[in-house]
């Protein structure tokens, strides 16, 4: 073996060239493989695989092609590197629930959404989609700059015209050496209204292009939950988003809940997704779960859970967001590669060098199109003169002996170019009709026309502007579809989102079989007077609007039930629906348990210290607590008040502290006290005598009394009546009250009593469902030790009975809401809340 002469050995450092070796392979990783190019969205091996589809004529008009022949061509002219890396990005690339608009046509089995894999590529086929041709457009216009490929023999573009902002539309994923990007996808129409406006207001804020793009639109839909992690995403290159599956939560007829899976947070392999629910249920960490079934098909995914009778859905499906994959973060890292160096950026930095580049596209097209006119310009010119001076051309080019001595004598003797010259020698004979002759000033015209308006374009940068805008709206009519992620507000932990909502007077509505809803209080107003019930609120015939209040969407709104609990929302948390829809069941909305039920809506502008909540239970028990004790509630609910065994909550009120309380009883006894009789305390305390019951009576109602009220009772039999509060006199606390009601067994114990104005309605549901609506105004005034007079006819064969009572708002009026943003117009609670001192408003 021959040795290596000394001359030729060289010392380095070890360390020094480890060092100089590895940075130079991670700028190649950057630069040449895991980082998309800010001004096209596209990694180099993406970049390609377009061109080289391109290249072949695998357009979107064109058959399709076996993807092995692309990945042939992509590897043998443009990419060092494996076929199977190539192949599975042209995949993805051809993947609904991974692209949000697919850059590749694919024909054939290209994997799913539950990770099974493509079919080989030998089997495939293959084309650009209609889109990605937009990617390419005016590539032959000399837009972009050019590159030797790996060995030097081909050229391949180093970055794509890109007519649309690709890098936010499409979004990537990469992980370089000590760097990584993870950019969601978002919706066309929405990415190019914010270049416009970046175009149109250079100096516009994060803030106000979050109102043109409020979030990524990923492409298998999904709810991404509050928007303080979009926002910081935005406004630094780098943030994480809360993203969780659209689920529906539906009652079947036997009772049971079925829990329905329609949408998938993005990126999440639904195959195992159902495996590692099943495998929580059957390790017992998640209970409830009866059946769990995939019924996706072509017309889409759906999911079943069916739940256990005595299980919450709503509970249940909080654990399924807590341990799988049904709740994800996607956390984004805005990097991408500006002028060759990475770089974090904001969404405005996105969207400006964007616009930048389109600006050097369009100027780059128009100096080809300006070039190519004036070269065609130039030889009609020469033409031209060849026509106003034939006979002479003609006799020049007779005596000439060659082509090269008449090219000469042309230039020489008509002052022509060699470009000119050689035209006039190419020139047909039938040119030198009068037609053809015509024609060729018709173009010579045209041609200076056309100049002039490009050299126009080119000196005037707003002009440039125009083309883009103009070309970027001409796409977005084209491609534009509907946004499939939703964004909701987070729950009352995300209080920084507040700063992105807008103030506005909203209703919120909740009816008796538990629906909720919130829409602007200006829709409601608008509606019609007159019909049945509330105009427009979607209840079904055996349902109804119990509850009805109007506040802010800032305001916090606090919901009672039976079990003595209160649970906390903020106005902008209630789902927003048209007067038509019905609303959500509350159950998807609070954490409440099986067999509760909202007794009272009470919402708050701001939980001062002076104002009340008042308390009355069904064994008489009565509370008062300052408001701000409930400041602070959990997203699960919080004991409001604790109960006795067998006890539950009928009534809360809210007071000012100085205002008379009546509560009613079921045999027919009616107690009035001033609420401060009612010591103030804590939230946890269970409460003092409010009333002093018989061994078998029970309260059924409490109200705050107010100027001018009467008192309205309602027994078992269908009898009510009225009686002026004037007949109640005041009492102690804890006493056995006066008689309201005689109570007989004609028309039976007392299921309601209300506080009224005679400006309400009634309405009576009996045990048979036969469901009645009453003006107050109509019932009779009667004194107190009276039975009252006949409300319904009940079925007696069938031992029917008044089973619920309500007091909602009447039918001709519905639409006089309240100005002040908390005033409250709940059936059961009256109360005004606007008169507040000027400096706790």
């Amino acid at each position: 073996m021959a040795e290596t002469p000394s001359s030729q050995i060289k010392e380095i450092n070890i360390s020094q060239e480890m060092k100089t070796s590895f940075l130079d392979y991670a700028m190649s990783v950057i630069v040449s493989r895991a980082l998309p190019d800010v001004r096209d969205g596209l990694k180099p091996v993406h970049r390609r695989i377009l061109y080289a589809m391109h290249d072949l004529g695998i357009h979107a008009d064109k058959p399709y092609k076996k993807s092995a022949r692309i990945v042939g061509d992509v590897i043998g002219k443009y990419h060092p590197h494996g076929d199977s890396a190539v192949y599975e990005t042209m995949v993805r690339m051809a993947q609904d629930f991974n692209y949000r608009y697919m850059l590749v046509d694919g024909h054939g089995n290209f994997g799913s959404v539950d990770g099974d894999a493509a079919a080989a590529m030998r089997y495939t086929e293959s084309r650009m989609s209609k889109i990605s041709m937009e990617l390419l457009r005016d590539i032959n216009k000399d837009t972009i700059d050019y590159q030797d490929n790996y060995d030097g023999e081909e050229r391949e573009p180093a970055v794509l015209p890109a007519r649309f902002p690709n890098l936010l539309v499409n979004g990537t994923t990469g992980i370089a050496v000590g760097m990584a990007t993870n950019i969601p996808p978002h919706q066309l129409g929405e990415v190019i209204d914010g270049v416009l406006a970046v175009s149109r207001v250079p100096e516009i804020t994060t803030q106000e292009l979050m109102e043109i793009i409020p979030g990524p639109d990923f492409p298998t839909g999904g709810i991404i939950i509050g928007r303080s992690g979009i926002r910081k995403a935005y406004e630094t290159g780098r943030g994480s988003i809360t993203v969780r599956a659209k689920v529906e939560i539906e009652q079947k007829s036997n009772g049971k809940e079925v829990i329905i899976v329609n949408e998938l947070p993005y990126q999440v392999n639904k195959a195992k997704l159902i495996e590692k629910i099943a495998e929580l249920a059957r390790d017992k960490k998640i209970e409830g779960i009866t059946d769990l079934r995939d019924e996706s098909d072509r017309r889409g995914m759906r999911i079943v859970i069916e739940v256990r009778k005595d299980a919450n859905a709503n509970v249940l499906l909080n654990n399924l967001y807590k341990q799988t994959a049904l709740q994800t973060s996607f956390g984004i890292n805005t990097l991408a590669l500006v002028d060759g160096q990475p770089k974090v950026l904001s969404l405005k930095q996105c969207l400006v060098y964007y616009l930048d580049h389109q600006k050097v596209v369009i100027r780059r097209r128009t100096q080809f199109e300006l070039n190519k006119a004036e070269a065609r310009a130039h030889i009609l010119e020469g033409l031209r003169i060849a026509l106003d001076n034939l006979d002479a051309v003609i006799t020049l080019i007779r005596s000439s002996r060659t082509t090269d001595i008449a090219r000469e004598g042309l230039m020489t003797q008509f002052n022509l170019s060699e470009k000119q010259a050689q035209a006039i020698l190419d020139m047909r004979l039938q040119r030198l009709t009068g037609l053809e002759r015509e024609k060729i000033e018709e173009e010579f015209q045209s041609l200076m026309k056309l100049i002039a308006e490009l050299k126009a374009i080119l000196a005037n940068e707003e002009k440039i502007l125009d083309i883009i805008r103009e070309e970027l709206l001409e796409i977005k009519e084209r491609f534009n579809d509907k946004r499939r992620t939703e964004i909701v507000m987070g729950g009352i932990e995300n209080i920084e989102d507040e700063d992105l909502i807008p103030q506005e007077n909203i209703v919120i509505s909740l009816t008796h079989n538990g629906y909720i809803k919130r829409l602007p209080v200006s829709t409601y107003r608008a509606q019609r007077r007159g019909g049945r019930g509330i105009q427009g609120m979607g209840t079904n015939e055996d349902d109804f609007v119990e509850h009805l209040i109007t506040t802010s969407t800032h305001d916090t709104i606090l919901f009672f039930t039976n079990k003595g609990k209160v649970y906390r929302s903020k106005g902008y948390d209630i789902p927003e629906y048209s007067r038509t829809a019905k609303g959500i069941p509350i159950i998807n909305l609070l954490e409440i348990e099986k067999g509760e039920w909202i007794n009272a809506i009470i919402p708050v502008q701001e939980f001062v210290d002076d104002w009340f909540l008042f308390f009355t239970t069904k064994e008489g028990v009565s509370k008062r607590s300052p408001l701000s004790s409930f400041a602070h509630i959990r997203n699960n609910g919080l004991i409001a008040l604790s109960l006795r065994e067998g006890d539950e909550l009928i009534s809360v009120r809210l007071t000012d502290g100085n205002k008379h309380i009546i509560i009613g009883t079921k045999k027919g006894m009616l107690i009035h006290f001033p609420e401060t009789d009612v010591r103030s305390m804590g939230r946890t305390a269970t409460g003092v005598k409010g009333i002093t019951l018989d061994p078998d009576d029970e309260v059924v109602g409490m109200e705050v009394l107010g100027e001018n009220n009467d008192i309205l009772i309602v027994t078992k039999n269908g009898y009510g009546k009225r009686t002026p509060s004037s007949e109640y006199r005041i009492q102690g606390r804890g006493g056995k009250g006066i008689k309201t009601c005689h109570v007989t067994e004609k028309n039976g114990n007392l299921v309601s009593m209300r506080a009224v104005t005679g400006e309400e309605d009634l309405m009576l549901i009996t045990t048979g469902g036969v469901l009645i609506r009453i003006d107050v105004a109509g019932i009779s005034q009667m004194g107190r030790n009276t039975q009252g007079v006949k409300l319904i006819s009940l079925r007696e064969s069938e031992n029917e009975y008044v089973a619920t009572v309500a007091k909602v708002e009447k039918e001709e009026e519905e639409e006089q809401l309240p100005e002040n943003d908390s005033e409250v117009i709940d059936l059961d609670n009256e109360i005004q809340v606007d008169n507040l001192p000027e400096d706790e408003e």
